[in-house]
C-alpha cells in the first residue's frame, strides 16, 4: 500500500476525534453557510456527514485531513447546494419539437410574464366587480377578449382541454348518448382516451361509421331521444389518409339543428389565427369554427395559442351559463396566475400584425432557417473543441415539428448540430446526451439515426450566450 494512503487510513480509535457539532459551528467556515441556509438545515447535514465519517473511521477509512472544519464544511456546503437546487429548472429544448409537452409547451411571452408577476405582488379584482363593488365573476376577466376574438357568444376557463370537455360532457350528457366517429376517438398524452373521458363524465359513447370513412347519414341513423351531443374531434394529433371520408362541421350543423341536437367541437390545439399568413401549414381557427355553428367550441391555452395551461370554451351564452353554475366547475377552475398570462396573451391578438415578434411560440415557429444556420455555424467550432476527437460535430439541414398534436405530418425546415461518435475514439452518444442533461442548465437533444441532433430553432439568441458560456464545463 503506498505511503500517502496508509497516512490517510485512521485507526478505529481516532472516530473519538471527529470535532463535535458545537465546535464546527463556531468554525470561521461554517459560517457563511449558516447565514445563507440557517441553523436548522445546516446541523441536519453537518450531524449526516458526521456520522458518515464516524463509520469511515471505524473502518479505518479517510484522514486526519477529511476531519478539518473547512474541509467539512465544503462537503456540508456541496449537499446543502444540491438540497436547495429546484427540481423544476430551466432546460435549452433543442429537440426540434416546439411545444413540446414533456417541457412545458408553450414559452409565455413578456406580457404575460409581467402581469403574473403583477397578480403574484399584489392583490387584484379577481372575483370583484370594480364598477358595483359586489362580488364578481372570475371569468370574466377573460370572457370578453375571447368574445371578441372567436365571435362567440360567451367564453369561460378551466385548468385544461381534458377538463374542458369533461365539464361539457357531465353537464350536457350526463347518462345520455355522445356520437363520435370512430376516426376521432382520439388519445391524447399519458394514454388519456376520449371514451375514458365519457365514461367518467357519466356519458355514452355512441361510435358512428368507421375508422376511415364515416357519412352524415351514419350519425342521422344513430340519434335517438337520449342522444345529447353530436361531437366533433379534431384529429390534430395524428392523420388518416388514403380511402378516407368524414363529415364536415357544416354538415353536421346542420343534422343536429334538423333533430334539436347540441353541436359540440374538441377542437384541441385552439389556433385563434390563420397560420398561412405566415407561411405555416394552416390549421382550422375558433373563430371559423364557432362561424360554423358549433354550439360549443374546446381548446389548449398552452398549444398553439401560446398561452398558459388552460381549456378554454366558446360558444351559445346559455350553455356556457350553464357549464359555469356547475359544481364541477369550481373544482376545475383556474388561480389568478392563469388567469393574468392569458388574459395578457390574448390582448396581442388585438393586434395580429405584430403577433410574429410578440408571441414567443410563433416567433419560433416562423424562426428562417438561415438564421438557424449562421447560429451552427458559430456554435459548431466551440461545441467542437468541448468534445474533442471522439466526435464530429457537423452543421446540418433537420426539421422540426410544431408538437403537442398539433399539425403532426406537417413539419418545418430548419438547422442545427449533428453530432456522431468517431469509430475507434471511445465516444458514446448515449453518455454525451446523458452529460448535455447534466449541465448547469440541461441541454434536451434528439437521438436517432446514430446521430446526436441539436435542433437550434428554441434557441433563440438572447440565450445563445448561456448556452456557449456552459459548453466549457461539458464532461462528455
Amino acid at each position: 500500500m503506498p505511503a500517502e494512503k496508509k497516512r490517510n487510513l485512521v485507526e478505529p480509535g481516532r472516530a473519538a476525534e471527529i470535532p463535535s457539532v458545537d465546535r464546527l459551528l463556531n468554525a470561521r467556515a461554517f459560517q457563511p453557510l449558516l447565514t445563507q441556509h440557517g441553523r436548522t438545515q445546516v446541523v441536519a447535514e453537518l450531524r449526516t456527514h458526521l456520522d458518515s465519517l464516524r463509520h469511515a473511521a471505524l473502518a479505518g477509512g479517510p484522514g486526519p485531513t477529511a476531519l478539518a472544519a473547512d474541509v467539512i464544511a465544503a462537503a456540508v456546503a456541496a449537499k446543502l447546494a444540491q438540497a436547495a437546487r429546484l427540481t423544476l429548472r430551466p432546460v435549452f429544448n433543442l429537440t426540434g419539437t416546439v411545444l413540446h409537452t414533456n417541457l412545458g409547451r408553450a414559452l409565455l411571452p413578456d406580457e404575460a410574464v409581467r402581469a403574473v408577476a403583477q397578480a403574484l405582488t399584489a392583490p387584484v379584482n379577481l372575483e370583484f366587480d370594480l364598477q358595483s363593488g359586489r362580488r364578481g365573476e372570475r371569468d370574466g376577466v377573460i370572457e370578453k377578449l375571447l368574445c371578441e376574438l372567436t365571435g362567440a357568444e360567451a367564453a369561460m376557463v378551466v385548468n385544461n382541454n381534458a377538463a374542458a370537455v369533461l365539464l361539457m360532457l357531465s353537464v350536457l350528457a350526463n347518462r345520455r348518448e355522445v356520437l363520435v366517429s370512430r376516426g376521432e376517438l382520439i388519445e391524447i398524452g399519458g394514454s388519456f382516451r376520449l371514451p375514458d373521458i365519457m365514461r367518467r363524465a357519466g356519458a355514452k359513447l355512441v361510435e358512428v361509421g368507421t375508422t376511415n370513412r364515416t357519412h352524415l347519414s351514419d350519425y342521422a341513423q344513430a340519434l335517438s331521444p337520449r342522444s345529447a351531443l353530436l361531437m366533433k374531434v379534431h384529429t390534430s394529433n395524428y392523420a388518416i389518409s388514403g380511402f378516407t371520408k368524414s363529415v364536415t362541421l357544416a354538415e353536421l350543423v346542420e343534422l343536429g339543428r334538423a333533430r334539436g341536437v347540441t353541436v359540440a367541437v374538441d377542437l384541441g390545439s385552439g389556433s385563434l389565427v390563420d397560420l398561412t399568413r405566415w407561411q405555416l401549414p394552416r390549421e382550422p381557427t375558433v373563430r371559423e369554427t364557432v362561424a360554423a355553428g358549433a354550439d360549443l367550441v374546446t381548446f389548449s391555452g398552452d398549444k398553439l395559442l401560446g398561452g398558459p395551461q388552460a381549456g378554454l370554451l366558446v360558444g351559445r351564452g346559455e350553455l356556457i351559463r350553464k357549464l359555469r353554475k356547475d359544481p364541477l366547475k369550481r373544482a376545475l377552475r383556474v388561480s389568478k396566475l392563469t388567469l393574468a398570462a392569458l388574459e395578457a396573451v390574448l390582448a396581442l391578438y388585438r393586434a395580429p400584425e405584430f403577433l410574429a415578434d410578440r408571441l414567443t411560440t410563433l416567433r419560433l415557429l416562423v424562426r428562417s432557417p438561415a438564421q438557424m444556420q449562421a447560429q451552427a455555424a458559430r456554435l459548431r467550432p466551440r461545441l467542437q473543441g468541448a468534445l474533442g476527437e471522439a466526435y464530429q460535430v457537423a452543421d446540418a439541414p433537420m426539421f422540426s415539428q410544431i408538437g403537442s398534436g398539433a399539425l403532426p405530418i406537417d413539419q418545418l425546415p430548419s438547422y442545427g448540430l449533428a453530432i456522431r461518435a468517431l469509430k475507434g475514439k471511445r465516444g458514446s452518444l448515449e453518455r454525451l446526451d446523458a452529460a448535455l442533461r447534466a449541465l448547469p442548465r440541461p441541454v434536451i437533444s434528439r437521438m436517432a439515426e446514430k446521430t446526436l441532433w441539436l435542433d437550434l430553432r428554441c434557441l433563440e439568441a438572447c440565450d445563445e450566450a448561456a448556452f456557449d458560456t456552459q459548453l466549457g464545463e461539458l464532461r462528455p
